[in-house]
């Protein structure tokens, strides 16, 4: 109720200075998936940055347009919120991991992630959550300023900067211990250490902070927890003073359920969940952002001849981990961890989605209205709705019967500028 009167509250202010604006456009679809439900014989009217209308074509507005874009046979949806993605990163069989963090230069890197902005942009992802720069500083930080300055096109970032680990556990690793290198993310243990990390994360402006609540750390290089309850919570009470929240990566169950006690907002891979920690992450509202393709893809350069050979362990417990999550009732957050495989693929995590047993409209749900939620910015985009930013995606057939029809975009536009106009 209170959004329905925001919005008319909203399209009447707007139709007041109306004659200011610059330019009305009218978008004409066969039809609107306005990111919970699909509707036929709808339109969009979009002024400046905002859609001042969205609703049957009979019920619009009767004002001045100065474009209509007839949009035959294809679906308008909003812009894809990408939850898990690393633009300072590119696939793993073009250079591998440790090679990207200690060989190519920050400048580098930067290039590179200009171009992956750009084709995650190109794609319908209007807005994409970063998940650490893996060695290049706040270089993400940098990107989204360049973003939102105009300089570059890209989606609208929401990044994390340098992420933290416990001494010890992350790479680059296999050197003699007198050699110094990079890590890929920043190191901090104990109540004082934290506290201070934390702090300095925040003061470069980052909009959340990300921790490996576990890593490859265990016996013979197995996942096993890094921080305590304890620790985890100084990291999440001191982000929250400043009105951010956490994401945790955990792969093991006891990693997930120490982060869920210490009251992060999502778990990053979440492959070990159990039963009981599914329902504490359901209870205490926690998201599951389960990284489906990133898996798949590493899987695929290791020698795994996907449709031809049989499914690897690790794939089939990650179908099975993803099935249960669903069943538990989790809220799940679309996020592939994109950079280990192509800028620009992000549909393949929404594609092995439903592969795996997702509906096609809970899973564009989860990449809009859903993720918006979940990051705090309904109030501003994740739906086709009168007063949200005009992040907008036009694409070609009926994803909610072939969610492959994401690929086949014909516009995209982010805050009412077309970047890719039919």
């Amino acid at each position: 109720m209170h959004r329905t009167f925001s919005a008319l509250l909203f399209v009447s202010c707007l139709m007041v200075s109306i004659a200011a604006k610059t330019e009305v456009t009218l978008l004409e679809p066969d039809r609107v998936f306005d990111g919970s439900e699909l509707h036929e014989d709808w339109v969009v009217l979009v002024s400046d940055e905002s859609i001042l209308f969205a609703g049957p074509k009979g019920q619009a507005p009767k004002i001045a347009v100065d474009k209509t874009l007839l949009l035959g046979d294809q679906t308008l949806l909003p812009g894809l919120i990408e939850g898990h993605s690393h633009v300072l990163l590119h696939p793993y069989n073009e250079t591998p991991w440790n090679d990207q963090v200690l060989k190519e230069s920050e400048a580098e890197r930067v290039m590179r992630a200009v171009n992956h902005v750009r084709d995650s942009l190109f794609a319908g992802v209007t807005t994409m959550r970063d998940l650490g720069s893996e060695g290049a500083g706040y270089a993400d930080v940098a990107v989204r300023d360049a973003i939102d300055q105009g300089l570059v096109p890209g989606p609208r970032l929401i990044v994390s900067g340098r992420a933290i680990v416990a001494t010890g556990s992350y790479g680059p690793k296999g050197f003699h211990e007198d050699v110094s290198f990079p890590l890929g993310a920043e190191t901090a243990d104990g109540f004082d250490d934290l506290v201070r990390v934390v702090r300095s994360q925040i003061g470069r402006n980052i909009d959340f902070v990300k921790v490996y609540a576990d890593y490859r750390w265990g016996p013979k290089g197995t996942a096993a927890a890094t921080f305590s309850v304890e620790e985890l919570k100084t990291i999440v009470d001191t982000a929250r003073s400043s009105g951010r929240g956490v994401a945790a990566h955990a792969a093991t169950a006891e990693a997930m359920r120490r982060a869920i006690v210490a009251g992060v907002e999502t778990i990053e891979h979440g492959d070990g969940a159990t039963p009981e920690v599914l329902r504490l992450m359901k209870k205490n509202d926690v998201a599951l952002c389960p990284t489906l393709a990133a898996g798949d893809a590493i899987s695929q350069y290791g020698g795994w001849n996907k449709g031809v050979d049989p499914e690897p362990a690790r794939i089939s417990q990650k179908r099975e981990s993803f099935q249960a999550a669903l069943k538990s009732g989790v809220s799940i957050c679309f996020g592939g961890d994109v950079g280990v495989y192509p800028h620009g693929d992000n549909v393949r995590e929404l594609e092995m989605m439903v592969d795996y047993g997702m509906d096609a409209q809970d899973a564009l749900h989860s990449a809009t209205a859903g993720n918006a939620d979940i990051f705090h910015l309904s109030e501003s985009i994740g739906s086709v709705e009168a007063g949200l930013l005009a992040d907008l995606l036009s694409v070609r057939g009926n994803p909610l019967e072939n969610i492959s029809a994401l690929r086949d975009v014909t516009l995209v536009m982010k805050e009412g500028v077309l970047f890719v106009e039919p």
